[in-house]
């Protein structure tokens, strides 16, 4: 006769063994290329964002249009307001100015770091270890999340659109939650980064960890809760999940990989503040386009970022002055009015 202990064992493992081998072998990243309904709607949302779209033409580019249309499900004018709440944000939040200096402290542990190595279809990696948080700091987590995945949208290729999560649950305890920093990150991620993860595994994570993702899930859309799988190391099904994604050469070893390194703040330290060099020197060379040269300020008026129900802007009386530093067209120091 089995006793409890076995009973709630033999229980935690047909849970686990039904999160992890639902679909052993991961997903093939979804193309960034638009079909012929997709287009026809990326045209509908830049009119109904111009002249905005014209003003930022990285951010209103084909390509990170149909990453906010695919998160609105094809809703052209869902998608159209999402999208302009997201530039509304990266004017107020500036990620792009966020300097190594600023996050070094929240870097230390290695708590979110991006990967030297990329997966099987060229994907940036970020690696995740929560049980490794070293600050309480609600504003400096979510800001060193953001300069990571700034950092690993720009080590994208440019036919690649998305990236690899590996969130690794060694250390971690209830004792690592944070409700509040677990809601603004699902916010952030969701709100401003739409469609760029391709895959998230959660590695090893202990039977505790099922009380706090029911609490996680109401936070996550249904089309991110479905990129989420649950790999465990003492499961050679479900680790064919990592297998097949990665050369396990290059893998590190809390990850079931072969490779030696792990994470090293010293080197890491060293090739973002390499990485920023570079970037600078870029836009100071003779190489660099005008518009990567200048800073640009911008007035923009509540009018430009809101739909009405008839696709018409709508006038509001009060202005935004921001400055939203490089990366956009114009030459000198300007005063552009994003209205009709």
């Amino acid at each position: 006769m089995q006793s409890t202990d076995d009973v709630a064992g033999c229980h935690q493992y047909k849970k686990r063994k039904k999160m992890s081998a639902r679909k052993p072998q991961a997903d093939v990243p979804e193309k960034c290329i638009p079909n012929e309904v997709e287009q026809a709607k990326i045209n509908e949302i830049r009119k109904l964002l111009s002249p905005v779209a014209n003003k930022f033409p990285c951010q209103c580019s084909d390509t990170s249009i149909l990453r906010f249309l695919r998160a609105r499900n094809l809703n052209a004018k869902k998608a159209a307001k999402m999208l302009k709440e997201d530039l509304k944000w990266r004017l107020e939040y500036k990620p792009e100015k966020i300097q190594w200096d600023d996050i070094a402290q929240e870097a230390e542990t290695g708590k979110i770091y991006r990967a030297n190595y990329r997966d099987l279809y060229g994907r940036t990696v970020l690696v995740m270890r929560p049980g490794f948080q070293n600050t309480k700091s609600v504003e400096g987590q979510i800001k060193y999340l953001v300069h990571c995945m700034e950092s690993a949208i720009s080590d994208l290729d440019e036919d690649v659109d998305q990236m690899v999560w590996l969130i690794d649950f060694e250390k971690w305890n209830m004792s690592c939650v944070s409700v509040k920093v677990t809601r603004e990150t699902a916010r952030v991620l969701q709100d401003h980064y739409p469609e760029r993860l391709g895959i998230a595994i959660l590695y090893n994570p202990p039977k505790v960890f099922e009380s706090f993702w029911l609490l996680v899930k109401p936070f996550l859309e249904h089309k991110t809760y479905k990129k989420i799988k649950f790999v465990y190391s003492d499961q050679p099904q479900s680790m064919k999940v990592i297998e097949y994604l990665f050369d396990m050469d290059k893998l590190e070893p809390g990850f079931g990989g072969k490779s030696k390194e792990g994470f090293d703040y010293e080197a890491y330290a060293k090739r973002m503040k390499n990485e920023e060099k570079q970037k600078s020197d870029a836009k100071n060379s003779g190489d660099a386009l005008p518009s990567d040269q200048t800073s640009i300020t911008f007035e923009i008026q509540d009018s430009d970022f809101l739909i009405s129900d008839n696709s018409s802007v709508v006038s509001e009386d009060s202005t935004y002055n921001f400055d939203v530093g490089s990366g956009l067209e114009g030459h000198g120091t300007v005063a552009a009015r994003l209205q009709e």
